[in-house]
Order: structure tokens, then C-alpha cells, then sequence
């Protein structure tokens, strides 16, 4: 696409978007849904939508053709019909009878395929993290809220009750003074070796699948899923992962921007292509505590017993969320067990499309989560602790380190400065 056509179909989106354009309000119908991207997250989604008697999965959209056949049977499967294919995403956009649109791609194309649903009149649900960096995060709010959408992210948890029940224990006051918080995974993932260029895959879309992020040669081990670990197309494990544990951290000590961040670590362990840290810790600081990211991509031994989880540390007690559920150690016992998940929040996002209420994981929620895991590799890259004024979502007196707010974007698409 060149850039007059590009910005063409912009300003073209951004007509389709009429205040209360779903037209079908009535609670008893069904939101037509399509879904872009559906290799392994994608395609859970189209399940747990196409399992919702509130949706039906109408389209699907990937650059692969070899990734269609599950997808398609799954829903076929499902609920009697074949949804229809698709490898360019605008026909999704186009197609008024569309609803909502679910994103499930790599991480450099959540925003601006957001903003583009947004201006075209679609509500949107899409995967963590919510953005690729700060810039794009702050435009899908902007989006978000300019074209009247319901943009809920991915952070399933939000919609946990057992989740909520924690948090809301947290800020009961019964942990005393809560000055710490710390979200961690730790697990064994495998090196991905070191590549050589090769041909692109038969069927595959290339150039659309590296959209707007900037053209780098075809190499089978930075592909699928292993895109996360590139600064061109992913955010890390910190983004990956990370997104998940400081979102129930940001929620429970009710904090929004920190004031300074720092980060440590490096590619310790694995040898191998990846640009990403194998080993990472984060800490941010705010006005009346800090937040604090571990990560191990090579060894499974876990904190306070679990190798996924967040913990509240107070001067009467710690609450440790995982994946068991929730309780709390050296003060008065009290727990919680894991419940809910994904169908919940795929379920509130539903209701929400008819309601016109925010989501449980509004995408200002996400953002500001997100906005962490960016401050946090950011500090990393540049090598020093960061002090971020979050007014202005910029670094104080730190040119090098505001650059990477944003990113250059390839000559096919790019993220409006005005959405």
C-alpha cells in the first residue's frame, strides 16, 4: 500500500464511524465477530467465541494459508457454519455487517490494526500486550474513545472473581501498608538457534505480516512465535508475560505512572539469535511504593511456591495470587479459589458491546499496564534507571530513551499522529 493509498483508507475508516453504529441493540442478538490472526491464541479465541451462544465467528483472517483449516472446522464444528477467509484484514474492516473484531496477531500490529477497527466502526478485543510501545498505546485510548468503541484487552484476569476478590483484600487494609509489590514467571523455554535467510513459505503473506514494522529479511526461526523475542515485532517476556502479573500488581496498589523505573539483566543462558533478555528485573518506583518484574526463560524454579505469580507485601501480611486461587501468609489467613477465566471476560466483552459500558479491561486499563512493560524494556535497552513524567508520557531530559516511545514504521502502514 503507498502512503496516499494508506492514508486514503484511513480517512475512508474514519467516515464508517457513526455514533452507536451497531445497529442490532437488542440483547438477544448475536455479535458477528471476525478474527484476525488464528494460530495458537488466535484459534483459542475463535473457539471460545464460537462457543458463545452471544457471537458468531463470521470471518477469518491470516497472512498464512496454511493456518485456516483448524480454525475454519473448529467453528464449522462448533456452530454448523463455515466462517468465511481471508488474508488482508481491510475486507474485515470493510464489511459493515461485522460487528467486532478480535486481534490475536504479533505484538507491532495490535495498535494500529485497533485504531483502524475503531474508525471503521468495529468494537474491538484484543490480545496483551495492548500495544507495541507507548506512542501506539495512548492512540488506541484515543481511538477508543473518539469513535465511541468498546476496546477490551486480553488481561484475562480482570475478569477472575477470585482476582477481584484479592485486590479488594489488598486494599481492605487488612495486609497494614502495602510498600512492595512483585510479579514473576519463571519457566523453561528453548533456545531458538541461530538462522539462516530462507525462502518464505508458500502461501505466506510476508510483507503484510510484517506491516508496519520495518522490513527485515525472512529468517524460519523469527517466524511464528518466535517474533516475541525481536524488537522489530515483539515486546519481550516482559510484554509476553509480564502484562499479565503487573496488571493484578497496578490494580491492587492503585497506581497509574511510576516515576522512575530501572531494569537489569541480560541473554545470560541462551545462545542464540534472540535480542530480548533471557534473564530480566524490573523495578518501579511510584510515590508510596515499587513494583518489581522477575523473569527466568531458562529454569522452572519458581517464587513464594509458584512458578507464575503476583504478591502484596504489607507490614501485617502477604497476599500471593497464582494459579491456584489467592491467600495470605505471616498475617490473618484468608484465601480464595481460582475461578473463572477467559469465557468470563470474552462473556463481558459481549455484554459490553450491547451495554456501550467500558470493559472489565478497558483499553485505558491496558495501556497504562502495558505502558509498564514498555518503561521497564526501555530501561533496559538504554541501560540506566529513567525518570518518566506521566503527564506527558515522556522520560525527563532523556532524548535517547523518548525515541523509543515511538518506532519507524515501513514505508506500508503507519500509526496516525491524529486517529
Amino acid at each position: 500500500m503507498t502512503a496516499t493509498n494508506r492514508r486514503t483508507f484511513l480517512g475512508a475508516a474514519g467516515l464508517l464511524a457513526v455514533s452507536g453504529r451497531l445497529a442490532r441493540a437488542a440483547a438477544s442478538d448475536r455479535v458477528r465477530v471476525g478474527v484476525i490472526g488464528i494460530k495458537s491464541r488466535g484459534h483459542d479465541l475463535v473457539k471460545e467465541f464460537a462457543r458463545n451462544k452471544g457471537a458468531e465467528v463470521v470471518a477469518l483472517c491470516d497472512i498464512d494459508d496454511s493456518l485456516f483449516a483448524n480454525p475454519v472446522k473448529s467453528v464449522e464444528d462448533i456452530g454448523g457454519k463455515a466462517p468465511r477467509t481471508e488474508k488482508d484484514f481491510r475486507r474485515l474492516l470493510d464489511d459493515k455487517s461485522i460487528d467486532a473484531v478480535v486481534i490475536a496477531t504479533p505484538d507491532h500490529w495490535h495498535a494500529l490494526l485497533a485504531v483502524m477497527a475503531c474508525q471503521a466502526g468495529k468494537d474491538v478485543y484484543t490480545e496483551k500486550p495492548a500495544s507495541h510501545n507507548v506512542v501506539e498505546g495512548r492512540r488506541m485510548v484515543e481511538a477508543a474513545r473518539k469513535y465511541n468503541r468498546v476496546v477490551q484487552l486480553g488481561t484475562q484476569r480482570r475478569s477472575m472473581p477470585h482476582v477481584k476478590e484479592a485486590v479488594e483484600h489488598v486494599q481492605s487494609g487488612a495486609l497494614g501498608k502495602v510498600g512492595m509489590a512483585r510479579a514473576w514467571i519463571h519457566q523453561q523455554r528453548k533456545p531458538i538457534g541461530h538462522g539462516q535467510p530462507g525462502e518464505v513459505p508458500k502461501g505466506v503473506d510476508y510483507a503484510m505480516w510484517q506491516g508496519p514494522a520495518l522490513d527485515r529479511p525472512f529468517y524460519p526461526n523469527r517466524f511464528h512465535y518466535n517474533w516475541h523475542w525481536f524488537w522489530n515485532w515483539g515486546t519481550g517476556e516482559l510484554g509476553n508475560n509480564g502484562i499479565h502479573g503487573l496488571d493484578v500488581a497496578r490494580w491492587g496498589l492503585g497506581v497509574e505512572a511510576p516515576l522512575r523505573v530501572s531494569s537489569g539483566g541480560g541473554k545470560y543462558v541462551f545462545d542464540d539469535d534472540q535480542e530480548v533478555p533471557d534473564t530480566q528485573v524490573v523495578t518501579w518506583e511510584f510515590p508510596n511504593a515499587c513494583m518489581v518484574w522477575e523473569h527466568r526463560m531458562w529454569s522452572k524454579h519458581g517464587n513464594e511456591g509458584s512458578g507464575f505469580g503476583i504478591a502484596f507485601y504489607g507490614d501485617k501480611g502477604t497476599l500471593i495470587v497464582d494459579q491456584k486461587g489467592w491467600h495470605v501468609e505471616d498475617g490473618e489467613k484468608a484465601e480464595g479459589q481460582s475461578s473463572g477465566g477467559q469465557e468470563a471476560h470474552v462473556q463481558n466483552f459481549l455484554d459490553c458491546v450491547h451495554s456501550r459500558n467500558k470493559p472489565n479491561a478497558d483499553i485505558e486499563i491496558g495501556h497504562l499496564s502495558t505502558r509498564l512493560c514498555h518503561l521497564g524494556n526501555i530501561a533496559y535497552r538504554v541501560g540506566r534507571k529513567l525518570t518518566f513524567d506521566g503527564a506527558r508520557e515522556a522520560f525527563v531530559n532523556d532524548a535517547e530513551a523518548d525515541k523509543l516511545l515511538s518506532r519507524e514504521y515501513s514505508s506500508r502502514f503507519e500509526m496516525p499522529s491524529q486517529v
